[in-house]
């Protein structure tokens, strides 16, 4: 069973959260602010944390800071009536992973945390699976039954970047950035050559295709 804390000074709200997050199987807990929730967690396992920003005696600013210190990398999504970009930027920057605005949409709530968990999963296993195909970070290979292929280290940390987030479109700066570092001096023929590359060698794969968004990148297709 995955464990979910709410964290949310608005009893009517926390316990909504809680019914629908428990009707979709997941067990929940909930507290009213901060200092509450890090007594509860030093008590119970918690695999993702759902947070209120505005709380009173320790808001979810710096509850997200000392859960990043002492839990590392927990999947937190914040939820907050604040709808100002600055007040999202330094949520993101704290350490929160997502972000929603109040009112919240329940059904949107629990897909987000079901990709949060998901990419949580991937993070700590280092290992993408898609139908028959098994992508291992820790040997930098991509597998499918019989088959086996050993990629060049950036080929395939650019795969891999690709299909941990399926139909997200990232643009040529992001995968520059997140694969050879801003002070590389990577430009747009280095990346479109490893992007064909990985199709050549993937064309006859049926689970999955890398798609070029016209004008801003890539994404990963799932065709299964």
């Amino acid at each position: 069973m995955i464990n979910i804390l709410i964290v949310e000074d608005d009893t009517n709200i926390r316990k909504l959260m809680c019914a629908v997050l428990k009707q979709n199987g997941f067990e929940t807990f909930g507290a009213e602010d901060g200092i509450a929730a890090l007594e509860l967690m030093n008590k119970h396992y918690i695999d993702l944390v759902v947070l209120d920003l505005m709380m009173p005696n320790m808001d979810g600013y710096e509850l997200t800071r000392q859960l990043r210190l002492i839990w590392g990398d927990i999947p937190i999504l914040m939820v907050t009536a604040k709808q100002e970009v600055e007040d999202k930027r330094r949520g993101f920057l704290v350490g929160t992973d997502d972000y929603m605005t109040k009112p919240v949409d329940e059904q949107e709530m629990v897909l987000r945390i079901k990709a949060l968990l998901r990419r949580a999963k991937i993070a700590s296993e280092h290992r993408i699976t898609l139908g028959k195909v098994i992508l291992d970070y820790n040997s930098l290979t991509v597998s499918r039954e019989q088959t086996v292929i050993t990629l060049p280290q950036k080929e395939f940390y650019l795969l891999f970047k690709l299909l941990s987030y399926p139909n997200m479109i990232f643009t040529r700066l992001q995968l520059m950035d997140e694969i050879w570092g801003m002070e590389n001096e990577t430009d747009d023929h280095t990346l479109n050559v490893h992007i064909n590359r990985l199709r050549d060698r993937f064309r006859d794969w049926p689970e999955f295709e890398i798609v070029t968004i016209r004008g801003l990148g890539y994404k990963v297709v799932k065709k299964i």
